[in-house]
C-alpha cells in the first residue's frame, strides 16, 4: 500500500469504494465543524489542523480509525465506550454508520481546546 500522500484526496483515491464513502463522510463532517481548519497529511494519515492538529483519521481493513488526541477521547469517554479503542484512538467498524454527530462534537471540542492553548 502507498505510504506517502500529497493530500487527503490522494489518500482517499486509493481506498475501496465503500471506504471512500466513509472517509468522505468523515472529512465533510470535520470540515463542517471546523471550516477554518487546514487539511493536511501527517504521519501518513489525513488530518485537520487549526492552531495545531485537531484530529486524524485513517482507513483500515475492518474499521476507520479516528484520533482526536487523548483529550478528545477522554472528554467523550462515555459516548465512545461502545467502540473498540486504543490509547488516543477509536475504531469505527465499517459495517455500521459513522457516528457523525459525535465526530462533530469531538472536533468542536478540539477547536475550543486548541484556541484556549493558543491564547494561553
Amino acid at each position: 500500500m502507498k505510504t506517502t500522500f500529497k493530500d487527503i484526496d490522494d489518500y482517499i483515491s486509493i481506498q475501496t469504494p465503500e471506504i471512500k464513502i466513509l472517509l468522505e463522510q468523515m472529512r465533510q463532517t470535520i470540515k463542517k465543524a471546523a471550516p477554518e481548519a487546514e487539511e493536511v497529511i501527517s504521519y501518513g494519515m489525513p488530518a485537520f489542523k487549526y492552531h495545531g492538529i485537531l484530529v486524524y483519521f485513517a482507513a483500515y481493513k475492518n474499521h476507520v480509525g479516528f484520533y482526536a488526541t487523548p483529550t478528545g477521547h477522554s472528554e467523550f469517554k462515555e459516548e465512545l465506550s461502545v467502540y473498540k479503542q486504543g490509547k488516543g484512538s477509536v475504531q469505527f467498524p465499517l459495517n455500521k454508520p459513522l457516528p457523525l454527530d459525535l465526530i462533530s462534537k469531538i472536533v468542536l471540542f478540539r477547536v475550543k481546546e486548541n484556541l484556549k492553548k493558543k491564547s494561553a
